[in-house]
């Protein structure tokens, strides 16, 4: 059996746990440049490991080797979440002492924690694809997605928050989720997905549809109205709106905006400028037929904002957040309710996007019309 087959790659990535063990008993360890190197050296070996032995049965789509060596990793990040919470003793403490001790904040311990479930998941899912030659470009894009909101939030956060002191040189083994999600997310958009076949004569009945035809649109329209209500005021917030307004609802609702660690003010930012566009654009895709890059940004942003939220989330409610930062408890009911509604609300728009798709492909026969007219 090659490591292409998904079996094999699962058990590569679960020697995470007798490597890490090994590792934290080294005494030579204690020292920060060790711990990055090591670690720099752990990534190399893994991959030599996965060339050598994959070329009895190479895989057909390189990106075998990214999901295959991150599926290692996040192994280690679910065994930091473990240990850091005191299920398992004696395996990463090295690295959290010299390496990135700035994992052990709530944010920390909650995307290790999506990352050795959620990511982890998906790897298994798209190693388990390639091995069979399957098309897995909606699963590609949910992981881009979420990986990406994730580093976007997380390697700034560390700079500008309360930590930014304690930045070593374990830092660089960051900059892999940085680069290969860029050649991996190329790659991924330039596949094409499994519905490009439907019938043009079902790609005109839907773009005939007028929106008050279609009624779950219209609530995804409501939907997005709001989102973009919330993701300007939770961004104001991140600014230090001066209002009332503002000042009642950080204080009673979500005051972990207001953490010095500084991953909700740069998540809150990121939020405002780069998901509330998106979201105004969204209303347009759904009232004006043909819109494409539906199909791919909604899966996306659903990524993205599944990840996000789920550190926000938790981290308003995790024990290591300080008690001053955390949702009072008269006030938690109404914040989950809200944060909830706006995490699956972007994800029940990119379900729609892929389910039924026929209204974003563009019409083919109108196309070849408005061609004819202009010749």
């Amino acid at each position: 059996m090659g490591l292409p087959e998904p079996t094999g790659s699962l058990l590569l990535s679960l020697t995470a746990i007798p490597i890490s063990y090994m590792v934290n008993s080294m005494s030579a360890v204690s020292d920060p440049v060790v711990v990055a190197g090591v670690g720099v050296l752990v990534l190399l070996a893994l991959f030599v490991v996965l060339y050598f032995f994959s070329q009895g049965n190479p895989p057909k789509d390189p990106l075998f080797y990214v999901f295959a060596i991150f599926s290692f990793t996040s192994v280690i990040d679910l065994i930091i979440w473990m240990e850091e919470d005191g299920y398992i003793s004696g395996f990463m403490e090295f690295y959290m002492k010299e390496g990135e001790p700035y994992l052990r904040t709530a944010h920390g311990m909650l995307i290790c924690l999506w990352d050795g479930t959620a990511h982890y998941l998906l790897y298994l899912i798209m190693l388990g694809a390639i091995a069979r030659g399957t098309n897995y470009k909606t699963v590609g894009l949910y992981w881009l997605g979420s990986l990406v909101m994730s580093m976007l939030v997380f390697l700034p956060g560390n700079v500008v928050g309360k930590y930014g002191t304690e930045v070593r040189p374990a830092f660089i083994l960051n900059v892999p989720y940085l680069f290969l999600p860029v050649w991996a997310g190329m790659r991924i958009f330039r596949s094409k997905h499994n519905f490009t076949k439907i019938p043009a004569e079902k790609v005109s009945v839907a773009h005939n549809e007028g929106i008050f035809q279609r009624p779950k649109d219209i609530v995804l329209i409501l939907y997005l109205l709001g989102a973009i209500i919330f993701t300007l005021f939770r961004g104001l917030l991140a600014l230090d709106c001066p209002s009332d307004s503002c000042f009642t609802y950080i204080y009673q609702y979500e005051p972990y905006i207001r953490d010095p660690v500084a991953y909700p003010k740069v998540q809150m930012l990121l939020n405002m400028f780069y998901l509330l566009p998106f979201l105004c654009v969204s209303i347009y895709g759904l009232l004006v037929p043909g819109c494409t890059w539906m199909l791919d940004w909604t899966v996306v942003y659903a990524g993205a904002m599944a990840q996000a939220q789920f550190a926000h989330i938790g981290s308003s409610v995790y024990n290591r957040t300080p008690y001053t930062y955390r949702v009072p408890r008269e006030a938690w009911w109404e914040f989950m309710i809200v944060n909830v509604l706006y995490t699956l609300g972007m994800q029940l728009l990119a379900y729609r996007c892929i389910q039924s798709p026929a209204y974003f492909l563009r019409d083919i026969k109108q196309t070849v019309e408005e061609g004819k007219k202009q010749d």
